[in-house]
C-alpha cells in the first residue's frame, strides 16, 4: 500500500539532496516521478530544486489553493506516476496534505515531502503540522548544531548578522538561517542567559 511521508529537519540537513536522490533512482530504473516545489515567493511559473552540492531538477510549482489531487490524477492519467515528490512542504495548507494523502490511498502513488518542522521562532508551520499528524511515516533528517548535538531549531540572522527575535515566519532575501540545538537556540533567542560566546547571543 503506497504512503505519505513527511521528512523533516532544520535548515542545511540536505532535505533537497535526498529527494533529489530518491527521484533518481525512480528514474534510473524506468519509471516517473512528480516534483513539485513551492512557488510562494517565486514570481516565475516554472520551478525547480536544487541542493547546495549542485544537483537540481525541474519541478511544478505549488501554491495556495491548488488541488494537487487533481494535478496529479490527470497527469496519471496520461502517463504513470510511480512516486511523487513534494519540497518545502510546511508551504502546503492542511487541505492539500489531505490531497496529498488521497493521492498514496486512491490512486495508488507514494508521496515523499520534504520539509521544516518549526520556524524561526520555534512554531509549527501549517504544512508540518498537518504532515505530523496524518502521514503514514515520520522520518527526521539529521544535521548538528555548533556544540556537535543534534540540531532541532533554527534561528534566522538579518543582513547585519543580528538575530531576529520576531518578524514575519517566512522573509526571502538576505537572511540567513543557521540550525542550533534547542539549548543553544535559547539562548540565541534570549530566553536563558547565554553560558558561552562562541554564537550570536547578546548581538
Amino acid at each position: 500500500m503506497a504512503k505519505l511521508y513527511f521528512h523533516y529537519a532544520t535548515m542545511n540537513a540536505g532535505k533537497s539532496t535526498m529527494l533529489l536522490q530518491a527521484s533518481y533512482n525512480y528514474r534510473e530504473r524506468g519509471m516517473s516521478t512528480m516534483l513539485f516545489v513551492a512557488g510562494h515567493y517565486r514570481k516565475e511559473d516554472a520551478g525547480y530544486i536544487s541542493s547546495r552540492i549542485g544537483l537540481e531538477s525541474d519541478a511544478r510549482l505549488f501554491r495556495d489553493g491548488d488541488d494537487l489531487f487533481a494535478a496529479i490524477a490527470e497527469h496519471h492519467e496520461h502517463a504513470s506516476v510511480h512516486c511523487v515528490f513534494i519540497d518545502e512542504a510546511q508551504f502546503l495548507e492542511d487541505a492539500q496534505v489531505w490531497q496529498l494523502a488521497r493521492v498514496a490511498d486512491r490512486l495508488g502513488i507514494p508521496v515523499m515531502c520534504y520539509g521544516l518542522r518549526t520556524d524561526f521562532q520555534g512554531n509549527l508551520f501549517s504544512g508540518s503540522r498537518a504532515l505530523l499528524a496524518i502521514a503514514d511515516e515520520l522520518r527526521e533528517v539529521r544535521t548538528i548544531c555548533r556544540c556537535g548535538h543534534k540540531a532541532t531549531m533554527v534561528v534566522r540572522l538579518d543582513a547585519n548578522g543580528k538575530v531576529a527575535r520576531q518578524g514575519e515566519q517566512v522573509a526571502i532575501g538576505k537572511e540567513v538561517y543557521v540550525s542550533l540545538c534547542r539549548k543553544h537556540w535559547e539562548e540565541e533567542m534570549g530566553r536563558w542567559a547565554p553560558e558561552d560566546f562562541i554564537g550570536f547571543a547578546g548581538g
